[in-house]
């Protein structure tokens, strides 16, 4: 567990759940905007993009702050640069959010089937980062490794995805542009979960001062 901190490390760890957070609610609405197909709101979530973003600069602003006042070393030292390179993964994740928003743009027509494994990848992709910034708030390693079980999985439902609308484009070329557009979807959120096994090897790292592949 996580040795005693100081003020400025519990205010860089609530700024890192502040933006997870962020990226939650971005992501559960672009999710809502590919199911009901809702091109104004589409427009709104891209928008949304900057809030992340000056998430991130605000992590960068108080790195550089603690570095240069605190002249950490050590763990207290891996701690921080961990928490600039977790800003960037969860950067990266808002980013892979607006792009389900941006493939809102392309479909045409109702969806060719019901939603279910992509909504599931979401929930389970959220799961993960929630739990990556824990591991990260608490120095928890169980929860750490434990992301790379949850990140096999959501590697299983894509698969299923990828597979299912296969089977549909093949049977119906008609949908073919949609079929293919949803595969991206799963890909972005195959990509979201193995930024949030990246959260994970950060806490290890800050723990062991050694790095571990999470997403083998």
């Amino acid at each position: 567990m996580r040795q005693t901190l100081n003020e400025g490390q519990l205010f860089l760890i609530q700024l890192l759940k502040d933006m997870g957070n962020e990226v939650e609610r971005i992501l559960q609405g672009c999710m809502q905007t590919l199911i009901s197909l809702d091109r104004k709101q589409a427009e709104f979530w891209i928008a949304e993009d900057q809030k992340v973003n000056d998430f991130e600069r605000q992590v960068d602003d108080e790195c550089v702050r603690l570095i240069a006042t605190q002249q950490p070393v050590a763990k207290d030292l891996r701690m921080i640069i961990s928490a600039m390179k977790i800003s960037t993964d969860l950067e990266r994740m808002g980013d892979l959010a607006i792009d389900i928003a941006k493939i809102v743009r392309r479909i045409e027509g109702p969806l060719l089937k019901q939603l279910i494994d992509i909504p599931l990848m979401a929930e389970k992709a959220l799961g993960m980062m929630r739990q990556g910034l824990e591991a990260y708030a608490s120095e928890d390693m169980d929860l750490a490794h434990d992301l790379a079980v949850l990140d096999d999985q959501v590697d299983h439902l894509y698969k299923k995805v990828v597979r299912d609308l296969l089977i549909i484009m093949t049977e119906k070329p008609e949908v073919l542009d949609q079929g293919m557009y949803l595969a991206f979807v799963g890909r972005y959120l195959e990509r979201f979960a193995d930024h949030a096994t990246n959260i994970g090897e950060n806490v290890i790292y800050i723990s062991t001062a050694g790095r571990q592949d999470l997403n083998k």
